[in-house]
């Protein structure tokens, strides 16, 4: 009998646990941390063996194969270990696509997957496809291949996610862009980074599809030096030789396949800005080449409500809106948001930095943002870098004294723009928490 271990006992971790115990195998799943009691009853349920706040090293070096959790860097010292016995370790994504024969449309890049993958599950769904949602949304892939198999599934992928991806293969792959961020984990080097994000085309062949932004440099220099075996499937914000997907010049969205072509109104379109442009694109091209038809395409495009904590509007308060962007964890996707803010904006930035360069967003915030307000355990760094830049610069150190400061600055008419640039885990427990307590400040703030 197989011997599996998985470490991590998240979502991810438990799915490919069960899936695991499913085809047989003998299944152990370590986790250093705590493992939520809905996990641990799902494992007790399906009769896995598990263990938390430690990692037995006799019991991990005896596996066959090694399911790690996306969030366990290979620098770990467990994953040093197991690399020393050569034991063969594996994404769930990985271990999941061999027990199934469904499309996969995957979705990565270093800002807009989250939105990209809602919206194309969003186009399918509504058009009456068996379609599952996997990878950082949904649940989890190999959870769904032992339970609920599906025909399709639209699956966002992490660079964490695909560096352990080998036999893997994506239908339909998605490269939105790519731009630094957890460059701490990429020993600080931006090519292991892009090297990780371009393993999402490994393995595909003509008969499959490869869509990206057309004039992300990052991807066009990694592209010149790799030979892609996919079709290939463009986007850009104005029509260039090649475009798949573009705006006309009577800003019209057109998309065109060998199989599908649509024209609809830009204005038509549910979610605004630029970047959302973009992922719109990118979902209504993975639709068509998926045969969708093209009316259940503009419906899906024109009604898709958005996702939660990012660009998310929460209230208004004295005239003042405030904006949760908690996504924006890394500073290419706060410079998403500035885009689309109007003058006079108090930006909230602050938390875990990942090796930020904050020059990129430095002309919009010269542009825009009249004041900022710093939320984190150390702020020296963004202190040290914005000081002179804006008009008013404030040092808080939680959610609560950042809302205050904001109140304290905003006149009628200004924006509150929480986008912080950075990852959350300094003060909260994940940008989620981070956005709920955000909102939840605002709206205490009407209360008064």
């Amino acid at each position: 009998m197989k011997r599996l271990v998985v470490l991590g006992g998240g979502e991810s971790g438990v799915g490919a646990a069960i899936l695991g115990k499913v085809k047989g195998m003998e299944v152990f799943l370590s986790d250093m941390g705590k493992i939520t009691q809905r996990y641990k009853d799902a494992l007790n349920e399906a009769g896995i063996e598990w263990e938390e706040g430690v990692h037995t090293e006799s019991r991990i070096l005896g596996a066959d194969e090694v399911v790690k959790s996306p969030g366990i860097p290979p620098t770990a010292p467990i994953m040093q270990r197991i690399a020393s016995k050569n034991i063969p370790v594996i994404s769930e994504i990985e271990f999941a696509g061999r027990y199934t024969d469904a499309k996969m449309v995957c979705i990565t890049g270093s800002n807009g997957k989250t939105t990209t993958t809602l919206l194309t599950y969003h186009i399918l769904k509504n058009a009456g496809i068996n379609v599952g949602l996997a990878g950082n949304v949904g649940k989890s892939l190999a959870w769904q291949v032992a339970y609920d198999q599906h025909d399709v599934y639209v699956i966002e992928l992490s660079s964490f996610q695909l560096e352990n991806m080998y036999d893997f293969k994506a239908n339909v792959a998605v490269m939105l862009n790519i731009t630094p961020d957890h460059l701490d984990r990429y020993d600080y080097e931006m090519q292991n980074y892009v090297n990780a994000k371009f393993r999402i085309i490994r393995n595909q062949t003509a008969q499959d599809a490869f869509i990206f932004w057309q004039d992300d440099p990052v991807i066009q220099a990694q592209m010149r030096q790799l030979k892609i075996e996919a079709s290939l499937f463009p986007f850009a914000e104005m029509e260039e030789e090649g475009s798949k997907a573009y705006i006309d010049a009577e800003h019209d969205l057109v998309i065109n396949t060998p199989g599908t072509s649509i024209k609809m109104p830009r204005a038509d379109l549910s979610l605004n800005g630029l970047h959302n442009l973009y992922n719109s694109m990118a979902a209504g091209l993975s639709a068509c080449l998926l045969d969708i038809d093209k009316e259940d395409i503009r419906r899906a495009l024109s009604d898709f409500e958005g996702v939660e904590h990012r660009l998310e509007y929460v209230a208004t308060v004295n005239g003042v809106r405030y904006i949760n962007d908690s996504k924006a964890t890394n500073v290419n996707s706060c410079w998403y948001a500035l885009e689309s803010m109007p003058k006079n904006t108090i930006l909230i930035l602050g938390g875990k930095d990942k090796g930020n360069d904050y020059t990129e967003i430095e002309p919009l915030v010269l542009k825009k943002v009249k004041a900022i307000v710093c939320m984190g355990k150390d702020n020296e760094k963004l202190m040290k870098f914005f000081e002179g830049k804006v008009s008013e610069l404030r040092d808080t150190h939680s959610l609560d004294d950042a809302v205050k400061a904001c109140a304290e600055i905003a006149v009628d008419g200004d924006t509150v723009l929480l986008s912080p640039c950075c990852a959350s885990f300094d003060l909260f427990k994940s940008y989620e928490d981070r956005g709920e307590q955000f909102k939840a400040a605002v709206k205490a703030m009407l209360n008064k």
